[in-house]
Protein backbone atom coordinates (compact mmCIF):
# COMPACT_ATOMS: atom_id res chain seq x y z
CA UNK A 1 0.00 0.00 0.00
CA UNK A 2 2.88 2.36 0.78
CA UNK A 3 4.43 1.81 -2.66
CA UNK A 4 1.04 2.35 -4.31
CA UNK A 5 0.66 5.61 -2.40
CA UNK A 6 4.01 6.82 -3.75
CA UNK A 7 3.25 5.74 -7.32
CA UNK A 8 -0.18 7.36 -7.23
CA UNK A 9 1.22 10.59 -5.84
CA UNK A 10 3.95 10.66 -8.48
CA UNK A 11 1.33 10.31 -11.23
CA UNK A 12 -0.64 13.23 -9.81
CA UNK A 13 2.46 15.44 -9.73
CA UNK A 14 3.50 14.39 -13.23
CA UNK A 15 0.08 15.36 -14.59
CA UNK A 16 0.15 18.65 -12.72
CA UNK A 17 3.58 19.56 -14.10
CA UNK A 18 2.62 18.49 -17.61
CA UNK A 19 -0.70 20.31 -17.90
CA UNK A 20 -0.79 22.89 -15.11
CA UNK A 21 -3.94 21.43 -13.62
CA UNK A 22 -4.54 17.77 -14.25
CA UNK A 23 -3.31 16.51 -10.91
CA UNK A 24 -6.54 16.51 -8.95
CA UNK A 25 -8.40 14.87 -11.80
CA UNK A 26 -6.32 11.78 -11.01
CA UNK A 27 -5.92 12.34 -7.26
CA UNK A 28 -9.48 11.66 -6.17
CA UNK A 29 -9.99 8.47 -8.24
CA UNK A 30 -6.58 7.12 -7.20
CA UNK A 31 -7.24 7.80 -3.54
CA UNK A 32 -10.76 6.36 -3.59
CA UNK A 33 -10.27 3.31 -5.81
CA UNK A 34 -6.55 2.64 -5.41
CA UNK A 35 -5.95 3.47 -1.75
CA UNK A 36 -9.48 2.93 -0.38
CA UNK A 37 -9.72 6.44 1.08
CA UNK A 38 -13.34 7.54 1.72
CA UNK A 39 -14.56 9.96 -0.97
CA UNK A 40 -14.97 12.99 1.29
CA UNK A 41 -11.60 12.46 2.96
CA UNK A 42 -10.03 11.99 -0.49
CA UNK A 43 -11.20 15.51 -1.35
CA UNK A 44 -9.16 16.94 1.54
CA UNK A 45 -6.06 14.87 0.74
CA UNK A 46 -6.35 15.90 -2.90
CA UNK A 47 -6.59 19.60 -2.05
CA UNK A 48 -3.57 19.42 0.27
CA UNK A 49 -1.49 17.42 -2.21
CA UNK A 50 -2.36 19.43 -5.30
CA UNK A 51 -2.00 22.76 -3.51
CA UNK A 52 1.44 21.86 -2.12
CA UNK A 53 2.66 20.46 -5.42
CA UNK A 54 1.32 23.45 -7.31
CA UNK A 55 3.31 25.76 -5.01
CA UNK A 56 6.56 24.07 -6.03
CA UNK A 57 5.60 24.20 -9.71
CA UNK A 58 4.58 27.83 -9.44
CA UNK A 59 7.92 28.83 -7.91
CA UNK A 60 9.73 26.88 -10.63
CA UNK A 61 7.87 28.65 -13.44
CA UNK A 62 7.88 32.07 -11.77
CA UNK A 63 11.69 31.87 -11.76
CA UNK A 64 11.54 31.51 -15.56
CA UNK A 65 9.06 34.38 -15.93
CA UNK A 66 6.14 32.16 -16.94
CA UNK A 67 3.57 33.54 -14.48
CA UNK A 68 1.22 36.47 -15.10
CA UNK A 69 0.60 37.69 -11.56
CA UNK A 70 -2.26 40.25 -11.96
CA UNK A 71 -4.45 37.80 -13.87
CA UNK A 72 -3.55 34.92 -11.58
CA UNK A 73 -4.29 36.84 -8.38
CA UNK A 74 -7.68 37.95 -9.73
CA UNK A 75 -8.56 34.32 -10.45
CA UNK A 76 -7.26 33.20 -7.07
CA UNK A 77 -9.13 35.76 -4.96
CA UNK A 78 -12.40 34.91 -6.68
CA UNK A 79 -11.67 31.19 -6.31
CA UNK A 80 -10.90 31.47 -2.61
CA UNK A 81 -14.31 33.08 -2.14
CA UNK A 82 -16.00 30.20 -3.95
CA UNK A 83 -14.23 27.31 -2.17
CA UNK A 84 -16.27 27.45 1.10
CA UNK A 85 -19.51 27.33 -0.91
CA UNK A 86 -18.25 24.29 -2.77
CA UNK A 87 -17.35 22.55 0.48
CA UNK A 88 -20.85 23.17 1.83
CA UNK A 89 -22.45 21.86 -1.36
CA UNK A 90 -20.26 18.77 -1.27
CA UNK A 91 -21.50 17.96 2.23
CA UNK A 92 -25.09 17.88 0.96
CA UNK A 93 -24.47 15.30 -1.78
CA UNK A 94 -24.17 11.49 -1.32
CA UNK A 95 -20.75 10.01 -2.15
CA UNK A 96 -21.92 8.07 -5.23
CA UNK A 97 -23.66 11.10 -6.69
CA UNK A 98 -20.64 13.29 -5.91
CA UNK A 99 -18.34 10.94 -7.85
CA UNK A 100 -20.86 10.71 -10.68
CA UNK A 101 -21.03 14.49 -11.00
CA UNK A 102 -17.25 14.57 -10.88
CA UNK A 103 -17.12 12.20 -13.88
CA UNK A 104 -19.63 14.30 -15.82
CA UNK A 105 -17.55 17.40 -15.15
CA UNK A 106 -14.48 15.58 -16.47
CA UNK A 107 -16.28 14.68 -19.71
CA UNK A 108 -17.43 18.26 -20.30
CA UNK A 109 -13.97 19.71 -19.76
CA UNK A 110 -12.25 17.04 -21.88
CA UNK A 111 -14.55 17.58 -24.86
CA UNK A 112 -14.15 21.35 -24.64
CA UNK A 113 -10.38 21.14 -24.43
CA UNK A 114 -10.17 18.74 -27.39
CA UNK A 115 -12.28 21.01 -29.56
CA UNK A 116 -10.26 24.08 -28.63
CA UNK A 117 -6.96 22.32 -29.31
CA UNK A 118 -8.21 21.17 -32.71
CA UNK A 119 -9.06 24.74 -33.69
CA UNK A 120 -5.83 26.19 -32.34
CA UNK A 121 -2.68 26.55 -34.40
CA UNK A 122 0.79 26.06 -32.94
CA UNK A 123 1.23 29.82 -32.95
CA UNK A 124 -1.90 30.64 -30.98
CA UNK A 125 -1.28 27.83 -28.53
CA UNK A 126 2.27 28.76 -27.64
CA UNK A 127 2.39 32.52 -28.00
CA UNK A 128 0.26 35.29 -26.52
CA UNK A 129 -2.47 36.57 -28.82
CA UNK A 130 -3.13 40.31 -28.97
CA UNK A 131 -6.65 39.66 -30.26
CA UNK A 132 -7.98 37.28 -27.64
CA UNK A 133 -11.67 38.02 -27.92
CA UNK A 134 -14.44 40.59 -27.45
CA UNK A 135 -14.12 40.82 -23.65
CA UNK A 136 -10.41 40.45 -22.83
CA UNK A 137 -7.77 41.76 -25.23
CA UNK A 138 -4.04 42.46 -25.12
CA UNK A 139 -2.02 45.50 -26.10
CA UNK A 140 0.79 45.35 -28.71
CA UNK A 141 3.29 44.58 -25.91
CA UNK A 142 1.29 41.49 -24.94
CA UNK A 143 -0.07 42.91 -21.68
CA UNK A 144 -3.68 42.08 -20.81
CA UNK A 145 -6.05 45.07 -20.92
CA UNK A 146 -7.84 44.44 -17.63
CA UNK A 147 -11.08 46.34 -18.30
CA UNK A 148 -14.07 46.08 -15.97
CA UNK A 149 -15.76 43.61 -18.32
CA UNK A 150 -12.63 41.48 -18.57
CA UNK A 151 -12.12 41.52 -14.78
CA UNK A 152 -15.76 40.50 -14.25
CA UNK A 153 -15.46 37.60 -16.69
CA UNK A 154 -12.24 36.28 -15.15
CA UNK A 155 -13.65 36.77 -11.63
CA UNK A 156 -16.79 34.77 -12.42
CA UNK A 157 -14.72 31.93 -13.90
CA UNK A 158 -12.39 32.04 -10.88
CA UNK A 159 -15.32 31.88 -8.45
CA UNK A 160 -16.67 28.85 -10.32
CA UNK A 161 -13.28 27.18 -10.09
CA UNK A 162 -13.29 27.76 -6.32
CA UNK A 163 -16.73 26.17 -5.97
CA UNK A 164 -15.58 23.10 -7.93
CA UNK A 165 -12.40 22.97 -5.84
CA UNK A 166 -14.29 22.86 -2.57
CA UNK A 167 -16.87 20.38 -3.87
CA UNK A 168 -14.67 17.88 -5.71
CA UNK A 169 -11.17 18.45 -4.33
CA UNK A 170 -9.87 19.61 -7.70
CA UNK A 171 -7.37 22.41 -8.06
CA UNK A 172 -9.32 23.75 -11.01
CA UNK A 173 -6.39 23.97 -13.40
CA UNK A 174 -8.26 21.96 -16.03
CA UNK A 175 -10.63 24.95 -16.17
CA UNK A 176 -8.11 27.70 -15.43
CA UNK A 177 -5.66 26.77 -18.19
CA UNK A 178 -8.17 26.68 -21.07
CA UNK A 179 -9.93 29.75 -19.64
CA UNK A 180 -6.69 31.73 -19.60
CA UNK A 181 -5.91 30.64 -23.15
CA UNK A 182 -9.42 31.30 -24.50
CA UNK A 183 -10.51 34.40 -22.57
CA UNK A 184 -7.26 36.26 -21.90
CA UNK A 185 -5.21 35.27 -24.96
CA UNK A 186 -2.43 33.88 -22.77
CA UNK A 187 0.08 31.42 -24.25
CA UNK A 188 -0.17 27.80 -23.11
CA UNK A 189 3.13 27.72 -21.19
CA UNK A 190 2.40 30.98 -19.36
CA UNK A 191 -1.16 29.80 -18.67
CA UNK A 192 0.23 26.67 -16.98
CA UNK A 193 2.47 28.76 -14.71
CA UNK A 194 -0.32 31.19 -13.84
CA UNK A 195 -2.67 28.27 -13.20
CA UNK A 196 -0.23 26.83 -10.65
CA UNK A 197 -0.30 30.14 -8.72
CA UNK A 198 -4.10 30.07 -8.66
CA UNK A 199 -4.24 26.39 -7.63
CA UNK A 200 -1.85 27.05 -4.73
CA UNK A 201 -4.00 29.80 -3.27
CA UNK A 202 -7.33 28.06 -3.91
CA UNK A 203 -5.86 24.89 -2.38
CA UNK A 204 -5.13 26.78 0.84
CA UNK A 205 -8.71 28.01 0.97
CA UNK A 206 -10.07 24.57 0.12
CA UNK A 207 -8.10 22.75 2.82
CA UNK A 208 -9.15 25.35 5.41
CA UNK A 209 -12.80 24.96 4.38
CA UNK A 210 -12.46 21.17 4.52
CA UNK A 211 -11.08 21.22 8.07
CA UNK A 212 -13.55 23.85 9.30
CA UNK A 213 -16.37 21.66 7.97
CA UNK A 214 -15.17 18.93 10.35
CA UNK A 215 -14.03 16.48 7.67
CA UNK A 216 -11.32 13.91 8.41
CA UNK A 217 -7.84 14.23 6.91
CA UNK A 218 -5.26 11.43 7.08
CA UNK A 219 -2.03 13.41 7.42
CA UNK A 220 0.21 10.35 6.95
CA UNK A 221 -1.37 9.43 3.61
CA UNK A 222 -1.49 13.09 2.58
CA UNK A 223 2.18 13.58 3.50
CA UNK A 224 3.58 10.67 1.48
CA UNK A 225 1.17 11.35 -1.37
CA UNK A 226 2.38 14.96 -1.48
CA UNK A 227 6.09 14.09 -1.36
CA UNK A 228 5.71 11.69 -4.29
CA UNK A 229 3.59 14.23 -6.15
CA UNK A 230 6.27 16.91 -5.86
CA UNK A 231 8.85 14.45 -7.22
CA UNK A 232 6.61 13.65 -10.18
CA UNK A 233 6.06 17.33 -10.85
CA UNK A 234 9.58 17.84 -12.18
CA UNK A 235 9.22 15.06 -14.75
CA UNK A 236 5.95 16.49 -16.01
CA UNK A 237 7.36 20.02 -16.22
CA UNK A 238 10.37 18.80 -18.24
CA UNK A 239 8.13 16.99 -20.74
CA UNK A 240 5.76 19.98 -21.03
CA UNK A 241 8.58 22.15 -22.37
CA UNK A 242 9.03 19.74 -25.30
CA UNK A 243 5.39 19.52 -26.37
CA UNK A 244 3.33 22.08 -28.30
CA UNK A 245 0.37 23.64 -26.51
CA UNK A 246 -2.26 22.03 -28.76
CA UNK A 247 -0.69 18.59 -28.26
CA UNK A 248 -0.71 19.11 -24.48
CA UNK A 249 -4.41 19.94 -24.53
CA UNK A 250 -5.26 16.85 -26.61
CA UNK A 251 -3.18 14.57 -24.41
CA UNK A 252 -4.82 16.02 -21.31
CA UNK A 253 -8.33 15.69 -22.77
CA UNK A 254 -7.84 12.04 -23.79
CA UNK A 255 -6.52 11.13 -20.33
CA UNK A 256 -9.42 12.87 -18.60
CA UNK A 257 -11.95 10.89 -20.65
CA UNK A 258 -10.23 7.63 -19.74
CA UNK A 259 -10.34 8.43 -16.02
CA UNK A 260 -13.98 9.60 -16.24
CA UNK A 261 -15.03 6.27 -17.78
CA UNK A 262 -13.18 4.43 -15.02
CA UNK A 263 -14.89 6.49 -12.29
CA UNK A 264 -18.34 5.82 -13.76
CA UNK A 265 -17.64 2.10 -14.06
CA UNK A 266 -16.36 1.84 -10.48
CA UNK A 267 -19.15 3.94 -9.03
CA UNK A 268 -22.18 2.61 -10.90
CA UNK A 269 -20.93 -0.74 -12.21
CA UNK A 270 -21.47 -0.13 -15.90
Amino acid sequence: MFLLTLLSGALVGFALGLTGGGGAIFAVPLLVYGLNVPAREAVGVSLLTVGSTALVGFLQRAWRGLVEFPTGLLFAIAGMCGAPLGTWLGNQIPDALLLGLFAVLMFVIAVRMWRNSSRATATSADRDDDNAGPTCRRDPAGQLRLTSQCALLLGVVGFGVGVLSGMFGVGGGFIIVPALVMFSGMGMQRAIGTSLLVITLIGISGVASHLLAGRALDLATAGWFTIASIAGLFGGSALAQRLAGAMLQKLFAATIIFVAVFVIYQTFGY
